[in-house]
């Protein structure tokens, strides 16, 4: 017995003192790792947050330096997650949602969770701070970066900046796991039945170039803060659907989003040490992250619910209030999960067209929302 305790005295050793808090951030960082691989949610984000968290945890690993150039060069001016809207952009085909136009109203229904958040936050933080750590409700990690920036911006403000990034993507992560029990406990079994046909209309390839024009042009006369977030979005999808430029738009998509968010991940594990993390004001701007996020979740799928009761008066054919759920802005994680959750209950519930739609007019709602507390709080 005595020999056996021996094995364990340096582990016991170690954990003396603040050392312990450094083995809460390995086991998170294997956390992230063994759900990134074993569970395959979204590894691409979650492995090399996981991963950078455990090296930056390691006493004496000197990985903090070159991480902290790559922060200071990528994401403190905001460089990397402008660059991340234009692969972003390229990958989203809006057909399904010029193909339906009213279900941009799901979009904007589901950022109710950045203005629920940021009356929350109001009651704990400043409120530059409280508005930088609304926008995580935004579900999108590249506006909630270039708000943070904006209006935090400065030294004194990093470990806001830092822990409003890690729960942004952290939690963009795990909408596998934060939206399905939200959803069924707001829905009925009947309700997450109900079939929605998809009619697929022609949308003309002048419309889907003209459309990122307008977006922006538009979008940016009311809001001007949106130029760059807006801007970046709408001009890697005109890259996708001019024609001309097939070659780049498949380098965006693919070579510059996964090169961008790599760097992302390792970065945002800068600011994974110990002491930067386990503090009471990170963990409240995780907690108040959770929220928003479930507002957001929440706020979709009632104003579904609450939709279908116009339709009823109306006549018309209900929709799943499930896709209300897809309007924040994790693309294309929300869709698809909406598209799974429905095939669970019925496998011939086909809703990924629907989901998606309104998953991609998310996306433009959180930019448009993000922009807009910008301009407020600026």
């Amino acid at each position: 017995m005595n020999e056996l305790l021996k094995l364990f005295e340096p582990i016991l050793e170690f954990a003396s003192g603040d050392n312990w808090k450094m083995l809460i951030m390995w086991l998170i960082g294997g956390a992230l790792i063994y759900l990134a691989i074993k569970k395959e949610m979204e590894p691409t984000l979650l492995l090399p947050i996981g991963f950078g968290a455990i090296l930056m945890n390691f006493p004496g690993s000197g990985i903090a330096e070159p991480l902290e150039t790559l922060y200071n060069a990528g994401i403190s001016n905001e460089l990397f997650p402008l660059i991340l809207f234009i692969g972003i952009g390229a990958m989203i085909d809006f057909g399904p949602l010029l193909n339906n136009p009213k279900l941009m109203i799901f979009g904007a229904a589901a950022q109710f969770g950045i203005f629920f958040t940021l009356c929350t936050a109001a009651m704990f933080f400043p409120e530059d701070v409280a508005a930088s750590i609304s926008i995580i409700g935004a579900a999108d990690g590249p506006t909630s970066i270039v708000v943070a920036n904006t209006l935090l911006g400065g030294t004194s403000n990093s470990g806001y900046i830092g822990a409003i990034a890690v729960a942004a993507y952290s939690y963009m992560a795990l909408v596998p796991i934060i939206q399905p029990p939200v959803i069924k406990l707001l829905t009925t079994k009947k309700e997450r039945l109900i079939r929605m046909k998809y009619e697929q209309k022609s949308v003309s390839k002048t419309t889907k170039i003209l459309f990122p024009i307008i977006i922006s042009i538009v979008t940016c006369i009311f809001v001007p803060a949106a130029a760059s977030l807006i801007g970046f979005l709408m001009f890697g999808n005109l890259i996708r659907e001019c024609g001309v430029l097939d070659s780049i738009s498949e380098t965006a998509q693919k070579v510059l989003a996964n090169l961008i968010t790599i760097f992302l991940g390792i970065t945002i594990a800068f600011q994974m040490s110990a002491d930067k993390f386990l503090n009471t004001s990170t963990l409240l701007i995780l907690g108040l992250g959770l929220v928003a996020f479930v507002i957001d979740t929440a706020g979709g799928v009632l104003f579904a619910k609450l939709f279908n009761l116009f339709l009823k008066l109306f006549g018309k054919d209900p929709i799943n209030p499930m896709i209300g759920a897809a309007g924040i802005s994790a693309f294309p994680m929300s869709g698809r999960i909406v598209h799974k959750m429905g095939l669970a209950e019925d496998n011939q519930n086909f809703l990924l067209m629907h989901s998606i739609g309104v998953n991609v007019s998310g996306q433009i709602a959180s930019v448009i929302a993000g922009s807009l507390v910008l301009g407020f709080f600026r």
